[in-house]
């Protein structure tokens, strides 16, 4: 079975905010491509983020893989930005 997480990073460490499969997983992915929200997908990464509950911490052990995610996130998010934003330099 598919799991989704979704995770933040505000300030000191990551947060879950949400987790999901089946159609709430569906209904999750819809939301972030509706708003432009990279998806990084690793099975061994969810299922390991999956039993924390909503709110919590990600634990300092997994700090470096959501790391990795979010490092690959803001590569995405700044390749699309230079798509979609004229360049006035």
């Amino acid at each position: 079975m598919e799991k989704g997480i979704a995770v933040q990073y505000h300030n000191v460490a990551p947060k879950i905010l949400s987790t999901a499969t089946g159609k709430l997983l569906k209904n999750m992915l819809e939301i972030a491509a509706e708003h432009g929200i990279p998806v990084f997908k690793d099975k061994d990464l969810a299922e390991l983020l999956y039993n924390l509950p909503a709110g919590s911490d990600v634990p300092q052990e997994l700090f470096k893989a959501v790391a990795e995610v979010f490092a690959f996130c803001y590569r995405v998010n700044d390749s699309f930005k230079d798509k979609i934003l004229p360049d006035y330099s």
